[in-house]
């Protein structure tokens, strides 16, 4: 039976049911679907994006949400054309309350959809351009065209005269939609409330991903010697990663020596020297899931500076542990980092981003962000099935060298379960002489 045009979509109670397997371990197959064991259930898991996307949207008061945040279409569409795509804002994405999600893509990619994404309607895979941030002169009229095609959408599927959700866009897109009289409103935050709560399918895929890393790790310790560049151990990382079935290395960090005080967030052509201290973040996705996982090391021998830093960047890490359960409060957990003046810096925003908590899933940075900056304004409840990174930062006393930890933690009813499993309660030393 046909679907009135107008009838709201609810969720059907099994499609939100995260299916969750607390009384087992946590899964960590491999990378390929078998027959004789259940890993992921793509399906189980569109159903399940979708309908956490359509629960709320239907509490935001929002008529529909308009996404060009490529971790927000995935989300709601099960689309994606690759890294490429990442930072053109060309694709988008709606869906409103009362209809099937629409992606519009780039060229051939709208026939792709239509051909092997079952799971959306033909119709609604459409070709887009809005201009590739610019390129192409907003006086051609792409932003008017794509905006009166959302504008008839949203009457068609009866939403016109309640507001749009919006995440990310070009200026124009935006003026072109208010042109038409859309009633604009920030869908961000909607689209973060849908994202936070994990299902079994996605904590899988974020355990391979983290399963990923422990093996570079393996590698990057047993190549850690003086002469090899920054850049090589990037490279040897990135190389691996996708052998081992990544889809995207979005970052590898790479800090040596006197770059680690104070944290640079990049690398270099350095080379590595004998006692050199050393850290590492490894940013990368499987099927979308991504990864934030730092590891520091001391090359050859460690200096007592540098074991000093590093035991207390594991106490703050392993306080930040203990009190991460469900019911606990983000100002709850701010607490066990350290004040900003204790590494160093002047203020907290100043020293954000070194020893803080923030969530991951088809996003680096999702819910919960926990860091003094923040959280004592916004004391949000911590739910089982968030899954977040745990980061602690701490510069030595010898003025250079630095400590750097991050686990990646699973919050499950009785608390935080780790699954970055490179060792780290003692410092790592690479190839000790």
């Amino acid at each position: 039976m046909a679907r009135k045009t107008h009838e709201p979509i609810v969720p059907k109670p099994e499609d939100l049911d995260p299916h969750h397997r607390w009384h087992r371990p946590l899964q960590a197959p491999g990378t390929t679907q078998v027959d004789f064991e259940e890993r992921v259930d793509f399906r189980r898991l569109h159903n399940y994006r979708l309908a956490r996307t359509r629960q709320s949207l239907a509490k935001s008061g929002l008529g529909a949400v308009l996404c060009f945040d490529q971790y927000n279409i995935r989300y709601i569409s099960s689309t994606v054309i690759g890294e490429w795509a990442r930072d053109k804002l060309i694709r988008y994405c709606l869906l409103t309350g009362n209809g099937d999600p629409y992606v519009w893509d780039f060229g051939s990619a709208a026939r792709h959809h239509k051909l092997n994404c079952p799971w959306l309607a033909e119709d609604h895979c459409r070709a887009g351009n809005p201009g590739m941030r610019g390129a192409i002169n907003p006086k051609v009229g792409l932003f008017e065209l794509a905006a009166r095609e959302i504008k008839d959408i949203l009457v068609q599927e009866g939403v016109a005269n309640m507001p749009l959700g919006l995440d990310v866009c070009e200026p124009p897109m935006l003026f072109a939609l208010q042109k038409e009289g859309i009633d604009v409103r920030d869908g961000q935050q909607m689209m973060l409330d849908a994202r936070e709560i994990k299902s079994h399918d996605e904590i899988t895929l974020l355990n391979i991903a983290s399963s990923m890393v422990d093996g570079v790790y393996q590698d990057i310790a047993e190549a850690l010697k003086p002469g090899v560049k920054e850049s090589q151990i990037v490279a040897l990382a990135s190389k691996k990663l996708y052998e081992l079935g990544s889809d995207c290395v979005e970052a590898v960090n790479a800090i040596a020596g006197e770059r680690c005080s104070p944290h640079p967030h990049n690398f270099t052509d350095r080379l590595i020297r004998p006692g050199d201290p050393a850290y590492f973040d490894i940013i990368h996705s499987f099927m979308g899931y991504r990864t934030c996982y730092y590891r520091t090391f001391a090359v050859g021998r460690a200096s007592p500076a540098h074991i000093t830093a590093y035991k207390k960047a594991r106490e703050w890490m392993d306080r930040a542990i203990e009190l991460l359960k469900p019911g606990m409060t983000c100002d709850q957990v701010a607490n066990a980092f350290p004040k900003a003046e204790e590494i160093g810096f002047d203020s907290e925003m100043a020293a954000f981003g070194l020893n803080f908590c923030h969530g991951l899933g088809v996003g680096l940075h999702e819910r919960p962000l926990i860091s003094r900056l923040n959280s004592y304004k916004d004391p949000y409840e911590l739910k089982a099935g968030m899954v977040f990174a745990v980061e602690t930062y701490c510069p030595a006393t010898d003025g250079y060298s630095a400590a750097r930890i991050e686990e990646e933690v699973v919050l499950t009813p009785d608390g935080a379960k780790v699954i970055t499993l490179y060792p780290a309660d003692e410092l790592p030393v690479a190839n000790k002489y």
